[in-house]
């Protein structure tokens, strides 16, 4: 299984799609791997690269939900799901991530890891409907949240990424302050936050 994880990072370094880094796919592993979450949801599938890494190390009974609008990504990502033998594991919501996200909440759903490595100017508006979807002790692990380092920069921002930047700070501020659940962030690569629901 992991030649098909290697020949996906290497099929994303010479295309520029961008994927978990190393460290942070390192740690998500061992989360899959010490939990074993049951239920998985993933914002941003992308190539599919985290979620095959997240359900070969949750156990053969785990299933992923998948969340992508790009077409192109969608096409690659389900013939990579199928290559790992995954596809019968994952479904894959086609379309805008918060109507998707709307749905599931409104369907009872929930989740005992959520991955979110979407479009990062929107991680603060999924936050509450992310926290409704997280079964008890759940974890919900975020990626990329410093956003090049901008998000604990003093310096100025560039005026098209200012909106984004604005959005993870105040992303992270609600985290630090929510009293349901437990946050660490990790300096490592470009940010993540882990945070288990108490």
């Amino acid at each position: 299984m992991n030649s098909i994880l290697t020949q996906l990072k290497i099929f994303a370094k010479e295309n520029n799609v961008p994927i978990l880094r190393e460290q942070s796919g390192h740690i998500l592993l061992q989360i899959c791997q010490k939990n074993k979450p049951k239920n998985i949801l993933e914002i941003g599938t992308a190539i599919g690269y985290s979620g095959i890494l997240m359900l070969e190390g949750s156990g053969k009974t785990s299933t992923l939900t998948t969340l992508e609008k790009n077409p192109l990504r969608i096409e690659q990502a389900k013939a990579n799901f199928q290559k790992a033998n995954l596809q019968n594991r994952v479904t894959l919501l086609e379309g805008d991530a918060m109507t998707s996200l709307l749905l599931l909440q409104s369907q009872q759903k929930t989740f005992d890891l959520i991955l979110l490595d979407g479009p990062k100017g929107q991680y603060i508006k999924y936050l509450p409907i992310l926290k409704n979807l997280l079964t008890p002790k759940a974890i919900l692990f975020a990626d990329d949240i410093y956003l090049h380092g901008w998000v604990k920069s003093q310096e100025k921002i560039p005026h098209k990424h200012r909106a984004m930047v604005m959005a993870l700070r105040r992303f992270i501020d609600a985290l630090s302050v929510d009293q349901t659940l437990k946050t660490q962030f990790l300096d490592i690569e470009d940010g993540l936050s882990i945070s288990q629901k108490k």
